[in-house]
């Protein structure tokens, strides 16, 4: 503590305060930081447990989406660093409450007055300033409504960090079917091509007409290979997300039971009553009505600052042996434009950000129906394909599988048969995915999970786990 502080500390008036806070050194070092994360672990029973706690009438399932939103809460660093705004926000609201600490001015003055009983003049005077009316209530409105706004982005971040692990779950599972369909063909592929070179190697057919099929081959390779590329970013999305390395997640299989059994229709009736409840619930929503609240609140501050502000100075004076007690009351004047530039200023922002309410509720519904639009689209497509055609390939297929038993059919259109039914499988798992990405973005306009585990959390145990 320097000496300024020390003998502020030590002055009269301070006295009454509890005493000076010391400073306490707080370094960051980066490579230490930087090794902890690279080192970090993941407990899967850990995990569990938490997931238990806020949803304990939830049967355990692995490491599923309640799982992992679980780990979310408790490891997810811009999740942290939200909860620690709302610390910040609350210290600052509480911070806010104090009034202005007093100024003090010490004065001494020397004259040399053989007629006077002492040369010297000593003096002080504090200025007191009057923290009360419409400026200090505004003020702690502001404050008050900016810890709800932390709270709204706290709440908007848990979501988005949702909706990320949400999707990086989806483009991991279907990319892993996609390898698996992808390798069955390739399988196929080379069978065919086998086929198809010994009756080149025979004369049968011309050794050139092999190039289609062996094009086709490496085309569906690479295919294969970015799937299996794709797989990886989701697992590492998902280690991203939970701040561990790539390598603690890799024996840990992620579970989504219904993943291939999307319902027909969404888990919830979109009523206007639900619609109304989660638009008006939405996280985003609510900082836009606080944000609108603390322009309000900057209106009634710039009001008041209209009127002079008050402020008491009583002092003491020791002149060359009389005590004089002065008191004095001073005004600090607004602007000379009775600060109406201030105020239309903060009217404008009033009215900018009742503008953004409506952008975000127009915003919100838009979201809801192009999301229950796109699902319908999806699974009216995913429908078709798994009752009719992917139905009638497979039983080209398995009629294909009888011919060449009895000699009938060549091995090469065998392998075609077979071929063009894995090929609707891939094109049935796309389908899957946009019914998926589509769930996904109801759930995200509703700002609520609709279906799965994460239906049975219990809000109010979302604080037990940080």
């Amino acid at each position: 503590m320097n000496a300024r502080h020390t003998l502020g500390c030590t002055l009269p008036a301070l006295a009454l305060l509890a005493g000076c806070m010391r400073y306490q050194p707080a370094p960051v070092i980066l490579g230490e930081r930087a090794q902890a994360l690279a080192a970090a672990q993941f407990d899967p029973a850990a995990i569990q447990a938490d997931a238990r706690r806020i949803a304990p009438d939830a049967a355990p399932a692995g490491l599923d989406r309640l799982a992992l939103f679980a780990a979310l809460l408790t490891r997810d660093p811009k999740i942290a660093q939200a909860r620690a705004a709302i610390a910040t926000a609350a210290a600052e609201a509480r911070s806010s409450r104090h009034a202005v600490g007093p100024t003090f001015t010490l004065s001494t003055e020397y004259a040399h007055d053989p007629s006077a009983s002492s040369p010297w003049l000593l003096g002080g005077a504090a200025n007191l300033p009057l923290d009360r009316g419409q400026q200090r209530q505004a003020r702690l409105d502001r404050a008050d409504l900016a810890v709800l706004i932390a709270r709204d982005d706290y709440a908007e971040t848990v979501w988005s960090e949702r909706m990320a692990l949400r999707r990086a779950l989806i483009d991991g599972a279907i990319a892993a079917r996609q390898v698996a369909a992808g390798e069955a063909i390739a399988t196929l592929h080379a069978r065919q091509i086998a086929a198809l070179e010994r009756q080149a190697q025979a004369g049968a057919i011309p050794g050139a007409s092999l190039s289609p099929y062996r094009a086709l081959q490496a085309q569906e390779r690479r295919a294969t290979e970015d799937a299996r590329s794709r797989q990886i970013a989701a697992r590492a999305a998902i280690a991203g997300l939970l701040a561990v390395p790539v390598a603690a997640l890799a024996d840990q299989p992620m579970v989504w039971p219904e993943f291939d059994r999307p319902s027909a229709e969404p888990a919830v009736t979109i009523t206007p009553a639900l619609r109304l409840q989660a638009v008006t619930a939405r996280a985003d929503v609510l900082r836009a009505l606080a944000t609108y609240d603390q322009t309000d609140a900057d209106v009634r501050l710039e009001i008041a600052r209209q009127y002079p502000t008050i402020s008491l100075g009583p002092g003491y004076t020791w002149e060359r042996g009389l005590v004089k007690l002065p008191l004095a009351i001073n005004l600090a004047l607004p602007s000379f434009d009775r600060n109406r530039a201030a105020i239309r200023t903060a009217l404008a922002k009033r009215d900018e950000a009742a503008a953004a309410i409506d952008t975000v509720l127009t915003t919100a519904q838009a979201e809801i129906d192009a999301a229950l639009v796109e699902r319908r689209a999806a699974m009216v497509a995913l429908t078709r394909l798994q009752t009719s055609e992917l139905p009638q390939l497979d039983a080209a297929a398995a009629q294909a599988e009888a011919r060449l038993s009895r000699g009938q059919i060549a091995r090469a259109d065998w392998v075609d048969a077979q071929i063009a039914a894995q090929t609707a499988r891939l094109n049935a798992l796309d389908l899957l995915a946009r019914v998926q990405t589509a769930e996904a973005a109801l759930e995200n306009a509703l700002r609520r999970p609709i279906e799965g585990p994460e239906t049975r959390i219990r809000p109010d145990r979302l604080e037990d786990v940080r």
